[in-house]
C-alpha cells in the first residue's frame, strides 16, 4: 500500500530542533517509517514556485497535519497571517486528520497573535502540550497509532473489549449484580429481573464470553476491582484556597464498584459545598438549593469515570477549590468530536461503551452523548458562569462556583445556611432525631443496604436497628428507600434525602465551630 504524507507545520525557528528530529524520529521508526512519508518546507527540493505555493500545495497532498504552537507567531504575509495558520486553514478545508500540540502552560508570554491562534485550536481541536522535544515524539506517535487504527490498519482491542485473562466468574460480586438488576428494572425496565444468573445477565450485557470476563464486568461489578486495576479509583481533595497546596482540607480515595466510587464522591463534593433554603411558600417544607445543583456535580463525575483511559497509571480526581470545582480523568476525547461538537448534543462515542452501557441501564448516564452539554445547561440555568474544558493533560471538566464566593468555603456555610436550616429544617426534625440518629445519618455514604449501615455503626440486632432507626428516619424523610415501591426487597438500598444532606451538612458546620458539642465516641 501507498504511504500516508505527514506534514510537519512549516518554517518556524522557534521548533526547528523538534521538528528536525521528529522528521529523522519517523524515517527511523520501524511501524511509523512503514506507513507514512513526513514532509517538511526545509526538506524540499528548490522549486521555482512561491515558497507559498510550495507548502500551500504539500499541505493538500497530505494525509496527517501537524501544528505545533509556541510563544511566537512567525513571518506574517501581506494580510498578517502567518504560513502555520494558512497551513491550518488549509488542511481544515480538505479535511485532513490534524494535530495539535501546544508548548508550555497558559502563563508562559506569547505573542499576541499567537495567542488567538491558539484560542482557536482549542475550540476546534483535540490538543496536547509538551515541555521538550521527548514528550513531542510521544504524542506525536500516540497520534500517528490512533490515525492507523481509525483507517483499519493495526487491529488492536481497547481496554473495554479485552477479556482479563486470569479472573474468573469467581471475581464478580453476585450481590452487586442483583443491585443493578433492581435499579435498571426500575429506572429503565431492563428485560432481566433480579435473581437472574450471574453469567446470563453478564452475557447479556457482552460483559461475558466463552467463561471469558470482560474489564467492564470487574470494574461494574467485580468484588475486589482494585486487586485488577489498582489506578480505577476516585481521589477527592478539598482545598482552602484556588491552587492545589498544602494544608489539604480533607481528602479521600474511593475504590470499589463504579456505581460505589461515583455515589461516594458526588456525596463528598455534596458535603463541602454551600446550601441554601428556601422559604415556605407552596410547601410546608422548606427547598434547598446546593451552590452547584447535585446533577450538575453527579454528570461530571459519571463522564469521568466511563470515558477515562483505564490503561492510564492515572486517576479520576474531583477537587474542589473556593472558586471552582474540577474534575479530572486520563482520557480524551474520540477523534469523532471536537471542543466545540461536546457543547451541545451530539452523537455517542463512548470510550468504554461496554462499561457506559450497564451506568446507562443503571441510570447513571441519563442519555449518551447529552453528558457534557447537560453540564452547561444546567449551570447557567443556576446563575453559574459557563463550565470550561481543558484537553491539555487528559479531559477537565471546570466547574464555577457561585459569582460572590466564600473564602470561608465550610465555616459560611454555617453563618448564611446553618443558620436558615436550623431555623427551618431543624424546626421540624432536630428536636426528634437523637445523637444516634445523627451517627446513622452520617455513616450513610452513597447508596447502601440495612446490613452496610448496620456494619459501620456496629449494630448487630437488625429488627431493633429497622425500628428504632431505619425506620424513624424514613418517617422524617432523612433518608428514602432506593426501591420504595417494594420495601422488603432484597437488593433494597437507603440514601440521605436532601433534607437528610442538609441535616448532616449543619451538624458538622456547627460541630466545627463548637467542638465541645460533638458527640462522644
Amino acid at each position: 500500500m501507498s504511504k500516508f504524507n505527514f506534514f510537519i507545520s512549516s518554517v518556524q525557528q522557534e521548533f526547528k530542533h523538534e521538528r528536525l528530529r521528529l522528521f529523522d524520529y519517523i524515517q527511523s521508526d520501524a511501524l511509523l517509517s512503514e506507513y507514512f512519508t513526513p514532509i517538511m518546507f526545509e526538506k524540499l527540493p528548490a522549486a521555482s514556485q512561491s515558497p507559498n505555493k510550495v507548502y500551500i500545495d504539500e499541505v493538500k497532498r497530505s494525509h496527517v497535519y501537524l501544528v505545533i504552537l509556541g510563544s511566537e507567531y512567525g513571518y506574517e504575509n501581506v494580510n498578517g497571517i502567518a504560513p502555520t495558520e494558512l497551513e491550518y486553514e488549509c488542511a481544515k478545508e480538505n479535511h485532513l486528520y490534524k494535530i495539535a500540540l501546544i508548548k508550555g502552560d497558559n502563563l508562559i508570554e506569547r505573542h499576541k497573535k499567537e495567542k488567538v491562534f491558539i484560542k482557536k485550536i482549542q475550540g476546534e481541536l483535540t490538543y496536547r502540550r509538551f515541555d521538550n522535544v521527548e514528550v513531542l515524539i510521544s504524542s506525536v506517535y500516540a497520534a500517528l497509532v490512533e490515525f492507523l487504527k481509525q483507517k483499519g490498519i493495526i487491529q488492536t482491542k481497547t481496554f473495554d473489549e479485552k477479556f482479563h485473562p486470569t479472573a474468573t466468574i469467581d471475581d464478580i460480586d453476585a450481590q452487586k449484580i442483583n443491585n443493578f438488576l433492581a435499579l435498571a428494572n426500575f429506572k429503565r425496565g431492563f428485560p432481566l429481573q433480579p435473581g437472574t444468573p450471574s453469567e446470563k445477565v453478564l452475557t447479556h450485557l457482552r460483559l461475558l464470553d466463552n467463561n471469558k470476563l470482560c474489564n467492564s464486568a470487574l470494574l461494574a461489578f467485580g468484588k475486589q476491582p482494585q486487586r485488577f486495576f489498582p489506578t480505577a479509583v476516585i481521589k477527592c481533595a478539598l482545598f482552602y484556597g484556588n491552587k492545589v497546596e498544602k494544608p489539604i482540607e480533607d481528602h479521600k480515595i474511593f475504590e470499589e464498584d463504579v456505581f460505589s466510587q461515583v455515589d461516594q464522591a458526588v456525596s463528598f463534593v455534596l458535603s463541602k459545598i454551600k446550601l441554601s433554603v428556601g422559604l415556605r411558600e407552596k410547601s410546608v417544607q422548606a427547598s434547598l438549593k446546593y451552590e452547584i445543583p447535585r446533577s450538575v456535580i453527579a454528570e461530571a463525575i459519571v463522564n469521568a469515570v466511563a470515558h477515562r483511559d483505564y490503561n492510564s497509571n492515572g486517576s479520576v480526581q474531583v477537587m474542589l477549590f473556593a472558586n471552582r470545582l474540577e474534575v479530572f480523568n486520563p482520557g480524551r476525547l474520540t477523534s469523532e468530536l471536537s471542543p466545540a461538537k461536546i457543547k451541545s448534543d451530539h452523537g455517542s462515542y463512548p470510550t468504554n461503551p461496554r462499561l457506559a452501557e450497564p451506568m446507562y441501564q443503571a441510570g447513571y448516564i441519563e442519555r449518551f452523548g447529552t453528558g457534557l452539554s447537560e453540564i452547561i445547561k444546567l449551570s447557567l440555568e443556576s446563575g453559574l458562569p459557563e463550565p470550561e474544558f481543558d484537553f491539555s493533560e487528559g479531559f477537565k471538566v471546570i466547574i464555577w462556583r457561585s459569582q460572590k464566593r466564600s473564602d470561608q468555603v465550610s465555616d459560611q456555610v454555617s453563618d448564611q445556611v446553618s443558620d436558615q436550616v436550623s431555623d427551618q429544617v431543624s424546626d421540624q426534625v432536630s428536636d426528634q432525631v437523637s445523637e444516634k440518629l445523627i451517627k446513622v445519618l452520617s455513616a450513610i455514604s452513597g447508596e447502601m443496604s440495612s446490613g452496610e449501615i448496620r456494619k459501620t455503626i456496629g449494630a448487630k440486632n437488625l429488627t431493633y436497628f429497622r425500628k428504632n432507626f431505619l425506620d424513624k428516619l424514613i418517617a422524617l424523610e432523612l433518608i428514602e428507600m432506593t426501591i420504595p415501591k417494594t420495601p422488603n426487597h432484597p437488593s433494597q438500598k437507603y440514601r440521605l434525602t436532601t433534607k437528610g444532606l442538609a441535616l448532616v451538612s449543619t451538624k458538622k458546620s456547627a460541630n466545627k465551630q463548637n467542638p465541645s458539642r460533638r458527640p462522644k465516641q
